[in-house]
């Protein structure tokens, strides 16, 4: 089955996100790749739809952030995307509002998560706004904080608007806040597509080998369960995960149980609710750094213990 890669475009209102949409567009076009755009925004009007052209396959999501009030839809969205097109890659342009946990777990369903490749956030910084980020509320510089932590490739946007010796002092504070991701000075977030394409492939120290996904801020590991699991030692399994755990769902079957159950997990809270029919049964663990063999294997383990 081809496997389709996922982007996430983030950042602050006003940051560039748009202009750096534009930009990939236009590469990917010349390097043959057939690509979609999921834009959300918070209005009822889409401002940004214009700007992309025609031949590019668009959806669109109001009214709403991913993260809070449309998941359902962007699951709909996203899957007629998937299934209308043969896609090599999808990007999402966030609102300036969205938490980059959230926006991930919106599109991580386990009814399709096989069929996507998670690649990283892409957070454009305005250095303008970072550098004057004390005028901002203190839930907006949380939420700007929080964007840059998680990013795992930093465009430093506007890079005209501030002087040499304020660049380096914005960088500085940027990277105390995330040393791991890859950091560019932009004007007009200008960035060739392969830079984005290799931020997988930094190096490490030594030369072992290391999973592709061990150095993004935010994974994603997703697990087709062959047969059911007990209850109680997958609940045994969830209270031994680590805190950076932020977020599960899909379909379980138990031992104790007919037909699947769905479940979600949220902030250390699981819950489960019956479904009446078969459903494919994916489990899709979104948080941080996590270990994605160590994950899988205790995961097989719950269904081999079940099995005897």
């Amino acid at each position: 089955m081809k496997t389709t890669e996922v982007y996430i475009l983030g950042g602050f209102l006003g940051s560039g996100k748009t202009t750096l949409l534009r930009n990939i567009l236009k590469q990917e076009s010349e390097a043959g790749r057939k690509v979609a755009v999921l834009l959300n925004e918070l209005g009822s009007i889409s401002v940004d739809s214009s700007l992309i052209g025609d031949e590019v396959p668009l959806k669109e999501l109001f009214d709403g952030c991913i993260c809070c009030t449309i998941q359902d839809k962007l699951e709909v969205q996203l899957h007629e995307l998937l299934t209308e097109n043969d896609l090599d890659a999808v990007y999402i342009e966030t609102t300036g509002a969205a938490h980059p946990v959230e926006v991930l777990d919106g599109i991580m369903s386990p009814l399709f998560a096989k069929r996507l490749v998670y690649k990283g956030i892409i957070t454009v910084v305005d250095l303008f706004r970072w550098r004057d980020r004390e005028e901002l509320s203190p839930q907006l510089r949380q939420l700007l904080a929080e964007q840059i932590h998680h990013a795992d490739f930093i465009l430093l946007n506007k890079a005209d608007l501030v002087s040499e010796m304020e660049a380096a002092q914005l960088i500085y504070s940027i990277q105390a806040l995330n040393n791991d991701a890859v950091c560019l000075l932009t004007e007009y977030a200008a960035v060739s597509l392969m830079s984005l394409q290799q931020m997988q492939t930094k190096r490490h120290k030594g030369h072992e080998k290391l999973d592709v996904h061990d150095h993004l801020h935010l994974t994603a590991v997703v697990h087709t369960f062959d047969r059911s699991v007990n209850l109680t030692d997958f609940e045994d399994w969830l209270r031994s995960l680590p805190e950076t755990v932020y977020r599960m769902k899909g379909y379980i079957s138990f031992t104790h149980s007919q037909y699947p159950h769905l479940f979600q997990y949220s902030y250390g809270m699981p819950m489960y609710m019956n479904e009446m029919m078969k459903m494919p049964l994916n489990i899709v663990i979104i948080g941080e750094k996590l270990d994605r063999e160590i994950m899988i294997a205790q995961l097989e383990a719950l269904e081999a213990k079940a099995a005897h």
